[in-house]
């Protein structure tokens, strides 16, 4: 996998030797594992013009080439690259100076190792949103994907859908969380799987639902346990996030986490270790958490049932999945799709559609989203006797999903109830209430409406227009 901005070298300017070495012990304590250090300042141009920096740090007074000169020449050939100053406190007035050069930011000697971790790491997801927002902007221009094969499970043809891979790929090279939200049904986990191969990890893709687990189970099944940890745990299990080492976890539904849960995963996210159940020695971890939720977090944080500083750490990056219905266009393909895989799951030919069925569907609002759809379509395919599945099948699902019995489109509404006593309706009149009762349970949307009813759109308009006529 090449190499990522987060995993791009800190290069440490200075022409003391012993600041060189205390600076890069506390990076790496930090855990900036990757850090060049250069004692001439006349060095730094050459190394950059051989190799890619994430972001260097830079001492003002230095012989030969002060570190003043040197970002004059920085700034205009390396602009991407944030320069950090270290300056004794009579240089206040000239590191001043130098940040509206364009330097990110200024520490003062002798500098607090808190403060100098976190300038480095600021700068470091700064250079990192940077190439983020221009690999986006090329992607969304060129309209091209680097590798396609990454989303092959995902079938689509819309835009917005093709945007979200665009970005999938500009967020694939680090490791960042993502949090992907979306209705239930919509393919959060296709997704994040697309997000996994997009990166090129060698570890696993490791999912689980922490929905309805408890604290207890959350933890066994995420940090395992030792022999002995509790009773019946008679051996050694390694926990989900070891499976994911070098890959990728996968959280769905953590909208539904118990308080206690959150409050580990926020320490497993900030500290990147954890403790298996009945063991005081810390692990850690690299692999990469992906979470998603079909809940509204915000709410979730109003309510007090969802911590905020969990989700501001979670949406490192954040995919928005769009329901089905603000997508129609996928939906002839994946009708396709499903009732191939449909008819080779029940041992059929392949059977044909209508073609009213499209309209049909393209008009429904699809709660279930694409879960639903296959569902419908491995049920009408089961149901088939012919070359071709049934309409009926998908109007009954359709009624009943609109909080109305199935029969009830192929029914009369109370106006054409007939008793004993009760002269019946006219056919006028029959048809104008049936197409009233269509219309209600199609949200006035009259595409839907004429395919419940078995007939045109345009047929609909015409009935209409004759029944506004005196």
């Amino acid at each position: 996998m090449k190499e990522t901005m987060q995993s791009l070298p800190v290069l440490i300017v200075d022409d003391e030797e012993q600041i060189l070495m205390s600076a890069q012990t506390v990076l790496h304590t930090a855990g900036i594992r990757n850090v060049v250090t250069v004692r001439d300042s006349l060095a730094v141009l050459p190394l950059l013009s051989a190799r890619e920096i994430g972001v260097i740090v830079l001492d003002i007074s230095m012989p030969k080439l002060s570190g003043c000169d040197l970002l004059v020449d920085l700034t205009r050939e390396y602009p991407q690259i944030p320069v950090i100053f270290m300056t004794a406190a009579n240089d206040l007035e000239t590191a001043v100076s130098c940040m509206r050069g364009g330097a990110f930011d200024y520490l003062l000697k002798p500098v607090e190792k808190g403060r100098y971790i976190t300038t480095v790491l600021r700068a470091l997801e700064m250079r990192s949103l940077q190439s983020e927002l221009l690999l986006l902007k090329n992607r969304l221009l060129t309209d091209e994907l680097e590798n396609a094969g990454a989303f092959s499970s995902i079938l689509t043809q819309s835009k917005k859908m093709r945007a979200i891979f665009q970005y999938v790929e500009v967020i694939a090279g680090t490791k960042q969380p993502v949090l992907i939200s979306g209705e239930t049904g919509v393919g959060k986990e296709l997704i994040a799987r697309s997000l996994h191969n997009a990166a090129g990890y060698s570890g696993s893709f490791v999912p689980v639902n922490v929905a309805g687990l408890d604290d207890t189970m959350f933890s066994d099944a995420l940090f395992g346990h030792r022999k002995g940890a509790f009773t019946g745990a008679e051996q050694r299990r390694e926990g989900l996030i070891a499976q994911a080492a070098g890959g990728t976890l996968f959280l769905d539904e953590i909208g539904d986490m118990t308080e206690a849960s959150q409050v580990k995963l926020l320490r497993l996210m900030q500290e990147r270790t954890y403790f298996p159940l009945g063991s005081d020695v810390p692990r850690q971890t690299d692999a990469r958490i992906l979470v998603a939720t079909n809940r509204d977090l915000q709410k979730g944080i109003k309510a007090g049932t969802f911590r905020n500083d969990l989700y501001f750490r979670l949406r490192g990056h954040q995919i928005h999945v769009p329901p089905l219905r603000e997508r129609s266009e996928d939906i002839p393909m994946l009708l396709h799709h499903f009732i191939e895989r449909a008819a080779l799951a029940l041992g059929k030919d392949k059977p044909g559609f209508p073609v009213e069925l499209v309209s049909m569907l393209s008009h429904y609002q699809f709660p279930g989203n694409v879960r639903e759809l296959e569902l419908m379509v491995f049920d009408a395919v089961a149901r088939c006797r012919g070359l071709r599945i049934a309409l009926e099948g998908f109007r009954q699902h359709i009624g009943a999903a609109m909080g109305s019995q199935p029969q009830t489109v192929g029914a009369c509404s109370s106006r054409l109830s007939v008793s004993t006593d009760a002269a019946l309706p006219t056919l006028k009149e029959a048809e104008e209430a049936l197409i009233a009762q269509a219309l209600t349970l199609a949200g006035g949307k009259q595409g839907l409406a004429a395919s419940m009813l078995g007939i045109s759109r345009q047929a609909l308009n015409k009935r209409l227009s004759r029944f506004k006529k005196p």
